[in-house]
């Protein structure tokens, strides 16, 4: 029964107290509030971590609002922290990085000719990048769900690319070697360096894959609102984790309408039964998951101190502040009722002295 309560309730907490997390991945819909999230799970893994990295690899990045701080695709230690850094990479192959002449402009053209293989190469740019500086742990935030499942197909993509460069290879290999030959691009330029680059960064991205699959060093935690479409992505995205054999367990419900207003709203209680439905099915769909609920707030969560006043819910439930049929709740609607009133009063003796002077 105990177990149920901490279903029930849900918080982070399993997440921080896993010490031998190393990558932890945010990802969900479209506009659900990931980066949010991320941002706030990196502000909390600095208190039980020694250093933390929180990497944004959508194409939006988003990470700068929200800790209002420009960020690139250097490390960045975040104002306020002496062990949070952030980064932003381009999913995209960068074109800075890419020269048109020699090995460099093969290999830029072959990515534009196998779907996915830019964003794989440049993953695995970043990845042999991060696995060369020391971080405890690294959360990602991803791009929308749709990108975030093409992450995870990387190996067999570069698998991919890499097949149909030996088959161009054995089909043209004379001609090939002639070309390279009569343009005198020499020896860069040959099978063996092009095979070798792709084999090196295919081998970086097996060895991420492994530790990926490792429960024991990854987690992807799901972020969602509670609608329609948003829990029809989610279970789409746990069913794609398991088939990749992505350990995950937490669900993050962001923008609940908690029936808190002293004065109801009729707007207000069709969306809260609206949400409630989708919540009653959440609850059912993923019993064995710890299910963190956040309340929709009046305003933006924009700088370090709005992240470290809600990431207080991700620790302990959220708790409505007011609670329907009791004596507080009564009293509360009451006396905004009557200032309501003595409001509408005045402005009425207001509209009513206009009228007699005009």
């Amino acid at each position: 029964m105990a177990a149920e309560v901490e279903v029930l309730e849900g918080t982070v907490r399993n997440i921080l107290e896993q010490e031998t997390l190393k990558w932890v991945f945010v990802g969900g819909k479209g506009g659900v509030g990931k980066t949010t999230c991320s941002s706030i799970l990196s502000i909390l893994l600095t208190q039980v971590r020694q250093s933390v990295l929180v990497i944004s690899t959508d194409p939006a990045h988003n990470l700068s609002d929200a800790f209002q701080q420009r960020f690139t695709k250097i490390p960045t230690l975040v104002h306020g922290f002496s062990n949070l850094y952030a980064m932003e990479v381009d999913p995209k192959m960068e074109e800075d990085n890419l020269s048109d002449e020699g090995l460099e402009g093969f290999l830029s053209e072959l990515t534009n000719a196998i779907p996915g293989v830019d964003e794989a190469m440049s993953f695995a740019e970043m990845l042999k990048l991060v696995q060369t500086m020391d971080y405890s742990v690294i959360v990602f935030d991803t791009a929308p769900t749709g990108h975030t499942l093409r992450l995870l197909q990387f190996p067999s993509t570069l698998e991919k690319g890499l097949e149909k460069v030996m088959a161009l290879k054995n089909r043209f290999g004379g001609i090939f070697s002639q070309a390279t030959r009569l343009f005198g691009l020499g020896d860069e330029f040959n099978e063996d360096a092009m095979l070798g680059k792709l084999e090196g960064m295919k081998d970086v991205i097996e060895q991420v894959n492994k530790q990926f699959k490792d429960p024991d060093l990854t987690t992807f935690v799901c972020v969602c609102i509670p609608e329609f479409l948003s829990l029809y992505e989610t279970e789409r995205l746990v069913q794609e984790l398991t088939k990749f054999e992505i350990d995950a367990h937490n669900i993050i419900i962001n923008q609940v309408i908690f029936d808190e207003e002293a004065v109801e709203s009729k707007l207000l209680k069709a969306r809260i039964k609206m949400q409630q439905k989708y919540i009653d099915q959440f609850y059912l769909l993923y019993d064995d998951f710890h299910i963190t609920k956040l309340p929709l707030l009046p305003e933006e969560v924009c700088g370090v101190e709005a992240l470290r006043k809600l990431s207080q819910h991700f620790v302990t439930p959220y708790k409505p502040s007011l609670t329907r049929g009791t004596v507080e709740e009564v009293q509360q609607r009451i006396s905004t009722l009557r200032l309501q009133l003595e409001e509408a009063e005045l402005e009425l003796e207001r509209l009513q002295k206009g009228k007699e002077e005009a």
